[in-house]
């Protein structure tokens, strides 16, 4: 059994596509085909992250090749305009880029990468060097764990709240929903249970079959998904 939280280490990919500043307009597009991937990072001096380019940072040279935009839509897009005339990986990318570093935990990059927009981040050590990057799939991956991994976990975080021999207590695991059943004594740790229990990553929901108050017994809502 793995103890949460799980770490950006655990689920990154450490073999990494990424160009310098200097890359060319056409070397940046081959990268990416090559490699399938649709944004590298940007790097400087001895592999220092300093930006990133994507796919949507390329197209506008493709959008205005017919026409340029009128004055108007020059000024509300500035960046794109100025992307349209870009030939480097420094003129076109996006920075300073957003990162991360790999002792972060799975639930500190979500966030990151929620507030940021972004479907990726590069993983950085305390210099800003590449040591890695980690995706928006990389995070899902802890939901991929089995239910007996989940329920040996959640009996053990279970077992530190309340002080019930384990007869008294069941934990069930279907499709990463947990499910506790049973007696127990204390009907005011329950709140507390699904919190702890809902903090183990791969736990999709938590429901309570004890003998409690119906108000206590009552499912509480996960939070919503982040995009």
């Amino acid at each position: 059994m793995q103890n949460t939280p799980h770490l950006v280490s655990d689920v990154m990919t450490q073999t990494v596509a990424a160009v310098d500043r200097e890359a060319r307009f056409k070397e940046i597009v081959e990268t990416m085909e090559q490699w399938q991937v649709s944004a590298l990072p940007v790097l400087a001096g001895e592999g220092r992250v300093v930006g990133v380019v994507s796919e949507a940072d390329l197209l506008p040279k493709e959008e205005f090749r017919e026409s340029d935009p009128d004055r108007l839509e020059q000024l509300r897009r500035l960046d794109d305009v100025r992307r349209a005339g870009a030939l480097t990986a420094g003129e076109l990318m996006t920075g300073p880029a957003l990162t991360v570093r790999a002792n972060a935990t799975l639930s500190q990059a979500a966030r990151t990468m929620a507030r940021g927009s972004v479907k990726r981040l590069p993983v950085v050590d305390a210099h800003g060097v590449l040591q890695g990057i980690v995706s928006r799939a990389d995070l899902l991956k802890v939901f991929l764990r089995s239910d007996d991994d989940l329920a040996d976990e959640v009996r053990y975080v279970v077992g530190e709240l309340f002080t019930v021999p384990v007869k008294d207590l069941r934990v069930t695991v279907v499709d990463g929903v947990v499910t506790l059943s049973g007696r127990v004594r204390d009907t005011s740790l329950i709140p507390v249970a699904a919190r702890l229990v809902r903090a183990v990553e791969g736990v999709v929901d938590v429901e309570f079959d004890v003998n409690a108050p119906a108000a206590a017994r009552a499912r509480t809502p996960m939070a919503g998904p982040q995009r």
